[in-house]
């Protein structure tokens, strides 16, 4: 008789939340205290992650973006680590294409000043025929490309390695962010943080882009320059800006962008905190069957890579 293999025993720390134990318990493993562990899923602030025994072969974070977990010195090159690139894109994507119609069509804009005749109707522009820049052009562009196609626009996609994002009308990289800059329309950034991606738009950047064009960020707030965009806003070099992320989160009360009829902002809710495991779950079951099975997982971190 043949036995059946055991089931993978894997830490949900520090709680353990439900979505992401039934997708464990889903793909055949099962849950156990950290001790106990063979992989780890961190679902807390890199402050408190804690110190691992050598018996972890696996780390599976939450989140994207995972520079938080580099400065606090909690990657390792020991152990494989997995963070969450690809599993919240499709939220992401739905989102920026609302924040870009929303300035667009004037939405932000009605809210702030009521029903005014001179100063709205002749602001609406349309997506149909314009050409839409993604900065970043990962998961999030290959989710947002379509949708985009799908108003009527012309995607330019910026990405690290030029690999060809399906329904871009052109993939550059980021060597040619200033002269696609100055051909495009609208440009949404979704570019990880890194010190490449520091202010990426800034005075210099503004300057290249249109009177009428709109700029989205739901990556990070450190790709903007937060005072260039403001002085831009203010003097009507670029129509609006709609921002899911800032810097810093939030900004003080005090801050002049709250009072920029041009300017949206959204409390991170691209990936709103609340539904993040909920989303994770089904990626996680897939790494945990692949990792039972010795496959590939997904979205494995290279620790010598800032993101």
């Amino acid at each position: 008789m043949i036995s059946s293999p055991s089931p993978l025993p894997v830490a949900i720390e520090p709680e353990r939340d439900r979505h992401l134990v039934a997708a464990v318990e889903e793909a055949g493993g099962v849950v156990v205290p950290l001790e106990q562990a063979r992989a780890l899923v961190w679902i807390g602030e890199p402050a408190e992650f804690p110190v691992l025994g050598e018996q972890i072969e696996w780390v599976a974070l939450k989140t994207a973006g995972i520079e938080a977990f580099r400065a606090a010195g909690v990657i390792d090159d020991r152990r494989i680590w997995t963070n969450a690139s690809g599993f919240y894109a499709a939220g992401c994507a739905e989102h920026a294409l609302a924040l870009l119609l929303a300035g667009l069509r004037q939405i932000g804009t009605s809210v702030v000043l009521g029903w005014n005749d001179d100063v709205i109707p002749p602001a609406v522009r349309t997506l149909r025929g314009a050409t839409v820049t993604i900065v970043g052009a990962g998961g999030i562009g290959r989710e947002l490309t379509p949708r985009l196609s799908a108003c009527g626009a012309w995607v330019v996609a910026v990405n690290r390695s030029g690999t060809p994002v399906d329904g871009a009308v052109r993939t550059v990289t980021p060597d040619l962010l200033d002269d696609v800059l100055a051909e495009t329309d609208h440009v949404v950034f979704a570019a990880p943080a890194t010190a490449d991606t520091r202010h990426l738009i800034d005075d210099r950047t503004l300057a290249l882009l249109k009177p009428h064009s709109w700029v989205v960020n739901v990556a990070r707030g450190s790709l903007i320059d937060q005072a260039a965009l403001g002085r831009a806003l203010t003097e009507g070099r670029i129509a609006g800006a709609a921002l899911d992320v800032t810097d810093p989160e939030p900004p003080p009360h005090d801050d002049p962008l709250w009072s920029l009829p041009n300017l949206i902002v959204t409390p991170h809710i691209a990936n709103p905190a609340p539904g993040l495991t909920r989303e994770m779950a089904p990626w996680l079951a897939e790494n945990v069957r692949r990792f039972a099975a010795g496959e590939q997982l997904i979205s494995v971190v290279d620790p010598a890579r800032e993101y």
